[in-house]
């Protein structure tokens, strides 16, 4: 309660909240403007309610897929960019790398690269998803023909350039990272419906009558529901926060340090390093097969259902979910390699012997590499563990059943990681702003005495 009292006295915090969600109102207001040109069916709200690709997407686009708005694309173009333009400036194109090494010129110059990159990307993007969605029966496309995909794709394209930039402009006058928070804002959304749905599913709403057994066993199913959800949640968090702290003690001309300095110094390598970029590159690569068969026909081969990793693959006498098996396999794939580009050993062990750090009984150069790099595969390995256990969760619990037809009640997933991180970055910034607005308190009041 004193924090809250603290972030209402604050004029600072409460401007930018009052800026951000005036920005969610526009967001939610384009979100509702269907693509002109375009038929959305009763199936799209049913994919919508699965733990589909098509769900992902929506995600993605925080959640403006539902009604094919003018923002259905959302920031996926431009975080996938991001992402590609991260991979390619850890030395793989030359002139990224030395723009990557330039300080407040590099990044202008690399962020405008991504943004030409979301541009291209974008319109691809769009036009795959409007074939997606046609073979799907979820649209339909009036009066179909070259220049009617154009000027989809063309809207399309125009509200993902919005959205970003009207995520920018929550970056620099509102809360948070922008481009977290559009997603944020779109997970956040769907929660209320979600415990509505698990509440009348068990509960009902008492419009028909149920004998009381079936009452008190729907009010447990309910309550047991709400502290799976309540545990997630928390596991999620321990992972987001959970960090192995490899000690770091420095030489100097002060001669040595003290044991509370000893303690104090430490070199922090988070479990789950590579955050939700994993899940999402998993994710786009199990859709491309599919995207790319609807750019080549409007039938979609048979085979393809192997990449579906919410449905069972049928093979003729057996079932499988290879699609299931494909997600995590990428997942940790995709979580080892990324976590190796957040965290060089090699270039780690350099830094502390140029600055005259060292691990306690390890000795510097090529040993201190060696017992980095394994400390970091064996956190990674961890933390991508846990990270497919919660991305693969919804998926695992749809296949079984366990919800009946109703899948959307299934919890964890990738939404819920993202919604933890940004809700702790969140709150990062805000306790530096009260702690900002208290140090200025103390220097004001220093002047008047």
């Amino acid at each position: 309660m004193k924090k809250i009292a603290s972030i209402l006295k604050n004029k600072e915090i409460m401007t930018r909240i009052m800026f951000t969600i005036m920005i969610f109102l526009v967001i939610r207001i384009g979100a509702a403007i269907t693509v002109p040109g375009v038929t959305v069916g009763e199936e799209l709200g049913n994919a919508m309610n699965s733990a589909s690709a098509v769900a992902l997407m929506d995600m993605l686009g925080g959640g403006a897929l539902e009604s094919f708005s003018i923002f259905a694309l959302g920031v996926s173009p431009y975080i996938t960019a991001q992402i590609i333009i991260q991979l390619l400036s850890k030395d793989v194109l030359p002139a990224l790398t030395e723009l990557s090494k330039q300080g407040q010129y590099g990044r202008k110059k690399t962020e405008m690269a991504t943004r030409y990159l979301t541009l291209m990307l974008g319109a691809v993007q769009a036009y795959g998803i409007i074939k997606t969605m046609e073979n799907g029966e979820y649209v339909t496309v009036n009066n179909p023909g070259f220049w009617t995909y154009a000027y989809i794709v063309t809207i399309m394209l125009a509200g993902a350039m919005t959205v970003m930039w009207l995520g920018d402009q929550i970056t620099d006058k509102g809360l948070g990272n922008g481009i977290s928070m559009v997603i944020f804002a779109g997970i956040v959304r769907g929660l209320p419906n979600k415990i509505k749905t698990a509440f009348t599913t068990w509960v009902g709403t008492g419009e028909v009558y149920k004998e009381p057994p079936l009452v008190i066993k729907g009010w447990i199913l309910f309550l047991l529901y709400i502290l799976a959800f309540i545990l997630i949640l928390a596991f999620v968090v321990f992972i987001e926060l959970a960090k192995r702290k490899i000690p770091v003690q420095h030489t100097g001309k002060s001669g040595g340090q003290t044991a509370a300095m000893s303690r104090a110094s430490f070199l922090p390598i988070k479990v789950n390093s590579a955050g939700v970029i994993p899940v999402i590159f998993a994710s786009s690569i199990m859709m491309t097969p599919t995207v790319i068969a609807s750019f080549i026909s409007s039938d979609t081969p048979k085979w393809l259902g192997i990449f579906s990793y919410t449905e069972m693959y049928d093979m003729g006498s057996w079932k499988m979910p290879w699609g299931l098996l494909i997600y995590i396999t990428l997942i940790m794939l995709f979580a080892f390699f990324y976590a190796t580009l957040q965290i060089d050993p090699e270039q780690l062990a350099e830094n502390f012997r140029k600055n005259g750090s060292y691990i306690p009984g390890v000795r510097p150069g090529n040993e201190t590499e060696r017992y980095v790099k394994k400390v970091v595969n064996r956190v990674t390995c961890i933390g991508a563990l846990a990270l497919t256990f919660i991305a693969a969760l919804p998926v695992v619990l749809s296949l079984s059943g366990l919800f009946g037809n109703n899948s959307s009640l299934a919890i964890g997933g990738t939404g819920l990681i993202i919604a933890v991180g940004v809700s702790l970055e969140l709150n990062d910034q805000v306790n530096g702003l009260l702690a900002g607005k208290t140090f200025d308190e103390v220097q004001a009041s220093a002047g008047r005495d």
